[in-house]
């Protein structure tokens, strides 16, 4: 008897430990109100004009991307309109070696207009059998759902963030450059 009552005490405080540890990897991204979807979206003031700014971003594509003609389906400049369709991989560790653990697609639209641009970025879908929204690796309740998912989701945003951060730069005005007098 004293033996089931220490097994069960211990199942009881083990289980007490997953359940605070799958609390403390849980992982928040943006997600639109409306849409349900996971959405990045900004407006950036910066000095220029909608034709500079298109400029700027489309420079800005051709150092980003590897093949940018590719990567870009639309290029309206009469709009001020840049849309692109790329990728994420993603990685997992197993045994000290870094794997490929599958591709993430991602749409992002860029609008220029005078002194500002807006990003959006959503519509992330995971290249599997069948493409599957990134947003189902929120649901900790799906029966296929991994611990590695929250992982994912943190490479997801992080690629995000860093792609947003590099776009802010790449679409500052630049410098001006004084002539050399002497």
């Amino acid at each position: 008897m004293k033996i089931s009552v220490l097994t069960i005490i211990a199942s009881a405080l083990m289980l007490s430990g997953i359940t605070v540890r799958a609390q403390e990897t849980t992982f928040k991204m943006p997600v639109d109100p409306e849409t349900k979807l996971i959405t990045y979206k900004e407006v950036v003031t910066v000095p220029g004009t909608p034709a500079e700014l298109f400029n700027r971003a489309i420079e800005w594509t051709n150092k980003q991307y590897k093949n940018p003609v590719d990567a870009t389906k639309v290029r309206d400049q009469a709009s001020g309109v840049i849309e692109i369709i790329h990728r994420i991989e993603l990685s997992r560790k197993e045994q000290g070696t870094t794997l490929m653990a599958g591709i993430v697609d991602y749409s992002m639209k860029l609008e220029m207009k005078e002194g500002r641009f807006r990003y959006t970025i959503t519509n992330f879908n995971v290249k599997d059998k069948s493409r599957q929204p990134l947003e189902r690796y929120m649901n900790k309740q799906d029966q296929s759902y991994i611990p590695l998912w929250d992982d994912y989701l943190k490479q997801v945003d992080d690629f995000t963030l860093k792609m947003i951060e590099s776009l802010k730069q790449g679409m500052q005005a630049p410098a001006v450059k004084q002539p050399d007098k002497w």
